[in-house]
């Protein structure tokens, strides 16, 4: 018995030698890949202090605040945690980028003719064209109980758990009807979206559509995947996050996931790399991969001259959306799943351009039926959840009551990202939600938009 407890004695000790090796050879490059993307971004995107983002964003992950930071001509970021330095460079227009596999000369090399905004001085124009908050009070709106659901999203009644909000715009009927931000923000200030840049994709492909440049049940143009089963994949099956392909989404162990965000240059390409694993249109798996995968298509489509500022030129000026940005990775492709950027206002219009049913200012900017599509649940979504790269409440199929976000209208969609930045779009009430913040603990948006809902008419 003795030499048996001591074997297995030694045996654990192996184990946690092996895994402990593991772990310092797996992690360390994706939280010093984090660290300084995070930095960068938050430090020269959105105008924020390296201890705020140490304190905000980084605290969460153990040891990660202590790494160390060198800021190079307010145009890179470098962070070393433990034995691995990693290094994100900022360019003016276009955020930040990590470097992985390409040399800063080489991505530094690299044209974007970004057009400027066309037109009037939006502090000119009336909202939601310009900045000019509507100067008459909505009728029944009741706008003590709106101030009151504000400042509770802003209540920090935990101090072990804090929501962080950041920003928050109400929308009535196209009205701004509430609106408040943390100190050091501003209608101007753009904000992280995370995942809700999946939603922005979304747009682009519907212009895309309208223009007749893809088709939704046309085999996705995938290079990849044309001397294999994969060649049978659709727009709507990438657009569903239903294409069947193996992909892990953990964002707490190594996987997809890390090894597309902090190795690799090309994020659609690592993305398109991945084999069959399901049924094509038979599976939801939720997938920055896919995003990404889309993402390149949207550049492939538009052309090479184009691509740089078509979102710009065809999308985000088209409805005031001024300070919107989506971040490149290494290889020049937006990125599309992760790294967009907008003011919470201009968040907002972009909600507002899906409550008007894609028609912006008189003009139609989605094509006919797009924002039917992107808000009908996907046949493999099991409760309703998703849609086309949006986030539904519709419901499991044969009980309703199953479903994504309960007590709040089945026909709120919208637009969802890390830290909580929700983007709510909720026909039946004529409203759009807009909370931005940095909660590592969670937010009740559904305790907000109740709140919200019972100060309407």
């Amino acid at each position: 018995m003795k030499k048996i407890l001591t074997y297995f004695s030694l045996l654990i000790l192996v184990l946690v030698a092996v895994a402990a090796t593991y772990l310092l050879v797996k992690f360390p490059p994706i939280l010093a890949g984090m660290a300084s993307k995070t930095m960068c971004s938050c430090v020269y995107v959105m105008g924020r202090s390296p201890e705020s983002v140490k304190e905000k964003e980084l605290s969460v992950f153990p040891g990660l605040a202590s790494a160390r930071f060198t800021f190079e001509d307010s145009s890179s970021v470098s962070a070393t945690f433990l034995w691995k330095t990693s290094k994100a460079i900022y360019r003016k227009g276009l955020g930040c980028t990590l470097l992985a596999e390409r040399d800063e000369q080489s991505v530094r090399a690299q044209r974007f003719a970004l057009p400027e905004p066309a037109g009037p001085n939006p502090d000119s124009l009336a909202w939601p064209i310009g900045n000019k908050p509507g100067e008459q009070l909505v009728e029944g709106v009741n706008y003590k109980a709106i101030s009151q659901a504000v400042d509770w999203a802003f209540e920090e009644t935990d101090p072990a758990k804090p929501k962080n909000t950041l920003a928050v715009v109400l929308v009535y009927d196209g009205h701004l009807v509430g609106e408040r931000y943390a100190e050091g923000y501003t209608i101007r200030t753009p904000i992280m979206g995370w995942s809700m840049t999946k939603s922005l994709t979304n747009a682009l492909v519907g212009i895309l559509i309208k223009e007749g440049k893809l088709r939704l049940d046309a085999a996705a143009p995938v290079p990849e995947w044309q001397s294999d089963e994969r060649k049978n994949i659709t727009l709507n099956d990438l657009m569903h996050a239903s294409s069947g392909l193996a992909w892990d989404e953990s964002y707490f162990a190594p996987g997809d996931f890390h090894n597309m965000f902090m190795h690799s240059d090309d994020k659609g390409g690592y993305a398109a790399s991945r084999k069959l694993e399901y049924p094509i249109g038979s599976h939801f798996e939720y997938s920055s991969g896919t995003t990404n995968i889309l993402s390149r298509i949207i550049r492939n489509t538009v052309g090479e001259d184009q691509y740089p500022r078509y979102a710009y030129k065809n999308f985000f000026h088209r409805i005031g959306m001024h300070t919107a940005l989506i971040e490149p990775d290494a290889s020049g492709t937006f990125v599309g799943s992760s790294y967009g950027y907008a003011s919470a206002r201009d968040w907002a219009r972009f909600g507002l351009l899906y409550l008007q049913d894609g028609v912006w200012n008189g003009e139609r900017i989605l094509p006919e039926g797009w924002v039917t599509y992107s808000s009908t649940p996907a046949p493999a979504a099991p409760k309703g959840e998703y849609g086309a790269q949006f986030w539904l409440n519709a419901g499991a199929k044969n009980d309703p009551q199953q479903s994504y976000h309960p007590g709040i209208p089945h026909d709120e969609y919208g637009a969802e990202g890390f830290e909580q930045q929700n983007v709510f779009i909720i026909p039946s009430r004529k409203l759009v939600l807009v909370r931005l913040g940095i909660s590592h603990h969670g937010f009740d948006m559904v305790g907000l938009t109740q709140k919200v809902i019972s100060a309407l008419p």
